[in-house]
């Protein structure tokens, strides 16, 4: 088991966590700033996500989006990849929210990993 100590770069700890949102649901930079915890905040967050580079292959980064389930990145191959998942849009192009925010990490990975939990909605 990874202690908090195995994953010091702020990145990869972002990444980390960005990988346990499965398939056919959505984080908020927000949410993902919030389970990492210490200084890390939602801009940190995107600034991590604009540096993916080869990491791309293995982040699930189109499941992170903006607080109001908008779609940060221009084009369309963030929209494309979550439709691929099953993620539904309202007629604004806005994440249907109440379908497919994640609940955040369990308590027991978040606690084995050095993360904390979301807070109940």
């Amino acid at each position: 088991m990874a202690s908090p100590t195995d994953t010091q770069d702020p990145y990869e700890r972002i990444y980390r966590v960005c990988e346990q949102v499965p398939s056919g649901q959505v984080a908020t930079y927000g949410d993902i700033a919030t389970i990492v915890g210490g200084a890390c905040d939602a801009r940190a967050v995107g600034h991590a996500m604009a540096a993916l580079g080869s990491r791309a292959a293995t982040v699930p980064w189109q499941r992170i989006i903006n607080r109001t389930g908008g779609i940060s990145t221009s084009g369309h191959r963030q929209r494309e990849l979550l439709e691929a998942e099953g993620v539904a849009f309202d007629d604004a192009g806005h994440v249907r929210m109440d379908a497919h925010h994640w609940k955040g990490p369990s308590e027991a990975w978040a606690h084995a990993h050095g993360f904390s939990v979301l807070p109940p909605r």
